[in-house]
């Protein structure tokens, strides 16, 4: 099991909840996770896909290519500025 972490109000508004587990049978990255399991984060991708998702896995920022495995959390977090999460160059 994966425990995701849901933070802010927007996020908590489209997924319904501020924590939920996923069952993962091998690793996968986040962004597979949110695809393969859209029954419950379906609202996510979309914040995914306009770069408004802050990633954390394990207490450190992540990205959607981050790999995550049994055990793992996942913190979720909007924001509307993509040179704030840490896993990008600032654009010039």
């Amino acid at each position: 099991m994966v425990t995701v972490l849901v933070f802010g109000l927007t996020l908590q508004n489209a997924v319904g909840e501020t924590e939920f587990e996923c069952e993962v049978s091998k690793p996968t990255t986040v962004r597979q996770l949110i695809i393969s399991n859209q029954d419950r984060m379906g609202p996510l991708l979309e914040f995914l896909l306009n770069r408004d998702l802050l990633i954390a896995v394990n207490k450190k920022v992540s990205g959607e290519d981050t790999v995550v495995k049994d055990g793992d959390i996942i913190k979720l977090t909007h924001q509307s500025r993509v040179s704030y999460d840490g896993t990008r160059d600032l654009p010039t």
